[in-house]
């Protein structure tokens, strides 16, 4: 059995979630919270396999509830969240804080049809994550005893560093824990820095969820971020972020973007090995790849295609993912020339830009969260590309 705590001040919306969750027979409610409060008590006490959790809340708010489980008592949280803007913010915040997944709210129209389907199928889908006490807590000093310890990964061969000057695009990748990671990744970059950043984030489907997405990560961050627009050419996005739109990929082409409905790869478009593998050939050892947290394996064999074609690569080390699965795939695969937390790949960025700066576009250092300026969070040194001292 699955072992459920509901989240949700509403009546209405809590009595629609039992049911819903009812009709599966290995999902099973425990306990139901009428505000963030009595959610993490409950929580603490319960130990359930996953939280579904509402936003808008008495006492305590879903984002505060969120950050108070993740760093007290890891639990997979779904946020089941409406397509208000100001709780849509909240959401990413949210997931930025450790959460790992979001389902829109039923919205009384057609599109409710199956809604309660896809709430079983989401639970069971966090259920399988496994994840850890959040970054952010770790730095407080908190820590918890079920937070994994990182397990080493295979040395990567190494790899010729281009002219610092070279660099002339990046390519991004992440999906569950996504927001957060790029935040890190992206806030850390220096004010200067200038090279278009191109990026898939694995993210629900539906437009308000989207374009809030880009409004909250572009405010997060300091930085331009906007969604891709077919045709546009790659030169005229000097200090921008780009994204690929909900359910399509996106890719470089003779210079300009390019959007595509063309089938999912590993069930996903858009998909990360897509951009990859059109950055390796349009760019070759002028590019950089990084492939953030994330579940699944997306992006591993785009990541090792951008290093065969000289590309630098980096891969999240499993210390600072929500979930280790496409970055642990692509160090199996030697797809990573470095391994490290985002932050650390931004100072690494910089410096291939040539364009290396002590602050971020918010003042703070480059140096990673943890203040550490040779090792990742794992421990291991920049230099060894395996990961390992």
């Amino acid at each position: 059995m699955i072992r459920v705590v509901v989240v949700e001040d509403s009546a209405t919306m809590r009595h629609l979630l039992r049911e819903s969750l009812a009709a599966d027979p290995d999902l099973q409610v425990v306990g139901e919270a009428l505000d963030g409060r009595e959610a993490v008590d409950m929580v603490g006490r319960l130990r359930p396999d996953v939280v579904t959790m509402d936003m808008m809340l008495p006492t305590m708010s879903g984002l505060v509830a969120t950050e108070h489980i993740m760093a007290e008592f890891p639990t997979p949280i779904l946020v089941v969240s409406s397509a208000d803007r100001q709780e849509l913010f909240s959401t990413y915040n949210a997931l930025a804080a450790g959460a790992v997944d979001v389902l829109e709210k039923p919205r009384g129209d057609a599109s409710d049809a199956g809604w309660g389907r896809r709430l079983c199928s989401s639970v069971r889908l966090v259920s399988r994550i496994r994840v850890i006490t959040h970054p952010r807590a770790r730095l407080d000093g908190r820590t918890s005893s079920s937070a994994p310890v990182p397990a080493p990964v295979p040395a990567a061969p190494p790899v010729a560093v281009p002219d610092p000057s070279s660099l002339r695009l990046v390519a991004v990748g992440a999906s569950t824990g996504g927001p957060g990671a790029l935040t890190d990744l992206l806030r850390s970059l220096p004010s200067g820095f200038r090279t278009p950043v191109l990026c898939v984030q694995h993210i629900a489907a539906s437009e308000p969820f989207a374009v809030a997405f880009s409004d909250w990560l572009g405010g997060q961050s300091g930085r331009a971020v906007s969604y891709a627009v077919d045709g546009t050419p790659v030169r005229s996005l000097t200090g921008q972020v780009v994204m690929a739109p909900p359910d399509r990929h996106m890719l470089v082409r003779d210079g300009v973007l390019r959007l595509s409905s063309a089938p999912p790869r590993h069930s996903c478009r858009p998909s990360v090995d897509v951009l990859f593998e059109s950055v390796a050939t349009e760019y070759g050892p002028s590019a950089a790849g990084c492939l953030l947290t994330g579940m699944g394996r997306d992006g591993a064999e785009g990541l090792l295609r951008m290093r065969k074609l000289g590309a630098v690569t980096f891969a999240q080390d499993e210390a600072s993912c929500v979930v280790y699965g496409m970055p642990r795939e692509a160090a199996m695969l030697g797809a990573a020339a470095h391994i490290m937390a985002p932050a650390r790949m931004s100072a690494q960025l910089a410096t291939l830009s040539g364009g290396a700066s002590s602050r971020t576009p918010g003042g703070a250092s480059s140096r990673d969260p943890g203040g550490a300026s040779s090792r990742d969070p794992g421990g291991a040194s920049s230099r060894d590309p395996g990961g390992r001292r």
